[in-house]
């Protein structure tokens, strides 16, 4: 698939494997149209050796052979979207917890930076009182 999201690079085994479940639908499809469908394009000569397949048996084999190959494409594909779903399930957490983890981290510094504004105002006060005082020692 083309449109997953990975944040890690494909290893090379999981690209033959992704390979090989290729190779095994298109060998599926490919045999299906051979045994299935190829019926439609032959003419239907009755021989006294072999029983006429009725329509109902013939469309009924088609039904059972589509159901087939399309379980072992499905399964294939949805074993790998419930995999996705847990991974993206599991970074929704992971991201939740770090938000709040974040958030925590700028209120501890929002009050830190209070604190010291208010320290800071204090010796600036201090610092204007003490030097109005050794002015008006001097001066006096």
């Amino acid at each position: 698939m083309n449109a997953t999201i990975r944040t890690e690079q494909v290893e090379p085994a999981e690209a033959d494997s992704n390979l090989d479940a290729v190779s095994e639908v298109e060998e599926g499809i490919r045999e299906f149209v051979r045994n299935d469908i190829a019926y439609l394009r032959r003419p239907q000569v009755a021989s006294p050796d072999t029983a006429p397949h009725t329509p109902a048996d013939t469309s009924e084999s088609t039904v059972n052979s589509v159901n087939s190959l399309i379980q072992r494409v499905a399964g294939t594909s949805l074993a790998e979207i419930e995999k996705l779903i847990s991974e993206l399930e599991s970074l929704r957490d992971l991201l939740h917890a770090e938000g709040q983890r974040v958030q925590r981290e700028i209120s501890g510094y929002a009050q830190l930076s209070q604190a010291a504004m208010k320290s800071t105002r204090m010796i600036a006060d201090n610092v204007t009182q003490w030097k109005r005082a050794a002015d008006g020692l001097r001066n006096s």
